[in-house]
């Protein structure tokens, strides 16, 4: 049997930028992704969930890749994770907001686990540590977002009504919840940018590109076959998918393009709803209040 195999490389990170020195906290973060700037030369947190799923970066040989426990689906977890970070950790140079999930449910804050997971514990983290990001400055924030942004919508009465992004439980809700916890990525990243003007702190969201990973590792065998042909032939690796995330969080010369979404290592126009003014500043309302940082 022969078998043709499509590598989809994309652009790669130029940057030769070292990180003696710098920490790097990451929520979620891709292996590949805290690889890199461990051999930079960054002290890398990873925080996640499941330190079983971290154990590949930590055996890295680097004794600067560090686990910590963080749920992103539980906001006393955010909380508490914030707290131990900023008692054990003087620096923080660069926040990569990577963590995404697809899958329906409900988290025990009662928030929509998409939307909690993958909107609200990013931007409740990210606030906690931007006093620390701004003594440390110049620093970063990068929010990985998705192409699927462009799907998505935000619908207030829904998030009033059920704290969810969307209702049911088909495969089109699902996917409809997914676009829309990536459409909060990019408006989060488009109204953070606003605020931290005058600061020394910067942001940037992305699409990492289509990437055979674990995204998908909740849904149904019967979907992973069905989507198999396709993870093969035009999705990209996990090191070619890391590089656009690298690229915002390394590249020299970016400032000026705070809150911009970049793809491929290239920054991109966007759709009208996804730099609305207004949108954007009503989530950062209604995401203060679900998270409790207005309260």
């Amino acid at each position: 049997m022969y078998t043709c195999v499509v590598v989809v490389k994309g652009k790669r990170c130029k940057s030769k930028a070292k990180l003696h020195g710098k920490l790097s906290s990451n929520t979620g973060i891709g292996k590949m992704t805290a690889l890199d700037l461990a051999r930079r030369g960054a002290r890398v947190i990873l925080a996640c969930r499941s330190k079983r799923r971290a154990e590949a970066a930590l055996e890295s040989g680097s004794n600067e890749v560090v686990f910590m426990q963080l749920d992103l689906g539980s906001l006393k977890s955010v909380r508490s994770f914030a707290e131990t970070f900023l008692k054990t950790e003087s620096r923080l140079d660069l926040l990569i907001n990577n963590a995404g999930i697809y899958m329906p449910g409900t988290t025990e804050d009662g928030l929509g686990m998409m939307f909690s997971v993958n909107h609200i514990g990013p931007f409740l983290l990210t606030n906690l540590l931007l006093d620390r990001m701004k003594e440390c400055g110049p620093s970063r924030v990068v929010n990985v977002s998705s192409i699927g942004h462009n799907f998505g919508t935000i619908d207030f009465n829904c998030l009033s009504t059920h704290k969810e992004l969307g209702v049911g439980n088909s495969a089109t809700d699902v996917f409809n919840i997914y676009a829309n916890s990536k459409l909060c990525n990019v408006l989060f990243t488009h109204e953070l940018a606003k605020r931290l003007q005058g600061t020394n702190v910067t942001c940037y969201t992305l699409h990492p590109g289509a990437i055979n990973s674990e995204l998908f590792r909740n849904v149904s065998k019967v979907f992973m076959i069905l989507m198999k042909p396709f993870l093969m032939f035009f999705f990209k690796d996990t090191v070619a998918g890391s590089q656009t995330t690298l690229h915002c969080a390394l590249q020299e010369g970016l400032e000026p393009l705070s809150g911009c979404y970049f793809s491929n290592c290239t920054v991109r126009n966007l759709y009208a709803k996804a730099r609305d003014n207004a949108v954007a500043k009503k989530l950062w309302e209604v995401s203060e209040s679900l998270s409790g940082l207005s309260s």
